[in-house]
């Protein structure tokens, strides 16, 4: 894959981030849970690699945050999850690994890296516990959205298939 067509298909996925930021962001307490940001960060990170995954997150995080529709805590949750997802999946080669990076990326690391901007920067009483169970509901649900989609994707040969599996050996 060059360079240039994974530049362009990170800027499709950042918005894509960003127009269905405005549609499927549920807010919790002071959080604003968004699945589909979980669901790109699976794809990105199968498909383009930790670098893109990284950026893809960061951006679509900057830009609702600038547009009103994100909050501060999604730079930790959605780029760690979007990290350990390509780092986990380049070590395997298996799509349900960078289920299980996004999920415990964002859900256990994210989550305890937001603890201390609720407490510290923002001033708000948080407990670390309080942000886990929203993280990894956020986190599992866009994540299985995304290894179904990778699945069938696979399956229906849309995409370069040769060095990646589904995760059955």
């Amino acid at each position: 894959m060059n360079k240039t067509y994974k530049i362009t298909l990170t800027a499709m996925m950042i918005a894509i981030g960003t127009i269905s930021s405005n549609l499927v962001a549920i807010p919790i307490g002071f959080t604003k849970v968004f699945p589909v940001q979980h669901f790109l960060n699976v794809l990105s990170a199968v498909l383009l690699g930790p670098y893109y995954a990284v950026a893809q997150a960061f951006c679509v995080s900057l830009i609702r945050n600038l547009m009103g529709t994100g909050s501060i805590f999604a730079f930790p949750g959605s780029m760690v999850g979007a990290l350990l997802a390509s780092l986990l999946f380049y070590k395997t080669r298996k799509i349900y690994f960078a289920f299980i990076g996004e999920v415990i990326g964002t859900g256990i690391f994210g989550a305890m890296l937001s603890y201390p901007i609720a407490t510290l920067i923002l001033g708000q009483k948080a407990t670390l516990f309080g942000f886990i169970p929203l993280f990894i509901f956020s986190s599992f649900a866009g994540a299985l959205l995304g290894l179904v989609i990778l699945s069938i994707f696979l399956k229906k040969n849309a995409i370069p298939s040769n060095k990646i599996e589904i995760g059955r050996d």
